[in-house]
């Protein structure tokens, strides 16, 4: 499904964010991995939870993620710890381009019994479930966080281990957030410097999901592109466990408060000052935010450069490459310094209109570009339905703000 989008002239919306996926997917295989029934409540409810929920009730056979890159992950550990389950871990064609061999080594330090179908280092897997155990693992900083914290999950079910980081250390508070997780539901969770050490036993805690901070961050850029606007964000905490949180700090620093109540977090924009000096940032442990920051501050006339985003190469796409392919199309030149920076200095070029977006099958970029049709009516996202991984309310909620969406 394509959209077109135009939108309202002033914006009052009340949004029932949905929940976190990143911190459900921790939850679920922890819960699988524990003694008893614990209960993970208020789950977020999309695609990624979906593939996940699915693997771990089917069990073994063949199983598809599809683009599902954390189940992917963590599933793969998971399914490591079972001793006597063969499973053929795979998904769509770009989870065959995105390299698993990090984890599967450090998996094969503890023990496991994994191997590939195809390309090495890449799924499909086939994993035999073996009796693993704990111990001391050398695993890269400047990988994928989801690579850590997949190993962090399962060494509790294995007696306790330490995991010693190397080199640079990426997307922080990823690894805070599964241990936040991991403590929660029963275990011990030492995080010191570049050693993360874990002790003890899961014992079958609870586990309630917050509100997904990362979905904030186009209705951030929508406050800052229509002027007084009015919007409450539902279930959102300002002591959250999501580095996505920064979303605040970002918007601050455009004039954008943020006052937090019971019910969620109403951002201010009476202050707001958009477009003034240049903006620089390491982006590192937010890289989920970059998208949209990127794409708000072009359509605010603000430069900016930021650092960090090396991880964004191994995503649903490659979205350094495809945000530069969609901000052309809105007139904007990206430049791509080498693999770990994006700046934009102002620099622009002629746009044919509406543009048009390919979202590359990738959700956060048809979720930061949306916002783009308040500076371009009729804009068009292609692949729409792609929301669905991680916010498949989003369209719906857009429409509650008076939003027009026109299906092509």
């Amino acid at each position: 499904m394509d959209l077109s989008l135009f939108t309202p002239d002033s914006l009052s919306a009340t949004v029932a964010l949905p929940r976190s996926k990143s911190i459900t997917a921790r939850a679920l295989v922890i819960a699988a991995l524990c003694d008893g029934d614990p209960q993970v409540m208020q789950p977020a409810c999309c695609d990624d939870t979906s593939a996940l929920v699915d693997a771990l009730s089917r069990g073994s056979g063949d199983i598809n993620v599809g683009a599902a890159g954390t189940a992917m992950r963590f599933l793969t550990a998971y399914f490591a710890t079972r001793p006597g389950v063969t499973v053929t871990l795979d998904g769509n064609e770009r989870m065959r381009q995105r390299p698993i061999g990090v984890l599967v080594d450090a998996l094969r330090t503890l023990g496991a019994d994994i191997g590939y179908q195809g390309e090495e280092g890449f799924p499909p897997l086939l994993i035999r479930g073996t009796a693993m155990h704990g111990g001391e693992v050398s695993m890269p900083g400047g990988v994928s966080s989801q690579f850590i914290s997949a190993v962090m999950m399962v060494l509790p079910a294995l007696g306790g281990g330490t995991i010693r980081l190397t080199g640079d250390i990426v997307s922080v508070p990823y690894i805070h957030m599964t241990a936040s997780v991991m403590r929660e539901m029963g275990a011990d969770v030492d995080i010191a410097l570049d050693r993360i050490t874990v002790t003890g036993a899961y014992t079958g805690n609870d586990c309630l999901v917050e509100a997904d901070w990362s979905a904030a961050a186009p209705w951030y850029a929508l406050a800052a592109l229509i002027p007084q606007s009015s919007v409450v964000l539902q279930g959102l905490e300002p002591h959250s466990i999501q580095g996505d949180a920064r979303v605040v700090e970002l918007g601050r620093q455009l004039g954008i408060d943020t006052r937090f109540d019971s019910q969620g977090a109403t951002l201010d924009t009476s202050h707001f000052i958009g477009c003034c000096c240049s903006a620089f940032a390491d982006m590192s442990s937010t890289p989920d935010l970059v998208l949209s920051w990127a794409v708000l501050l072009c359509l605010l006339n603000r430069s900016f450069r930021m650092t960090g985003v090396r991880t964004l190469r191994l995503k649903e796409s490659d979205r350094l490459e495809t945000l530069r392919e969609g901000l052309q199309r809105l007139g904007y030149v990206l430049k791509i310094e080498g693999n770990d920076a994006i700046s934009w200095y102002g620099e622009t070029i002629a746009v044919n209109e509406p543009p048009v977006i390919d979202t590359h099958g990738d959700h956060r970029l048809a979720l930061a570009f949306a916002p783009a049709a308040i500076r371009y009516p009729g804009l068009v996202i292609q692949d729409a339905d792609v929301v669905s991984k991680s916010y498949p309310s989003f369209w719906k909620h857009l429409q509650q703000a008076g939003f027009q969406l026109v299906r092509s």
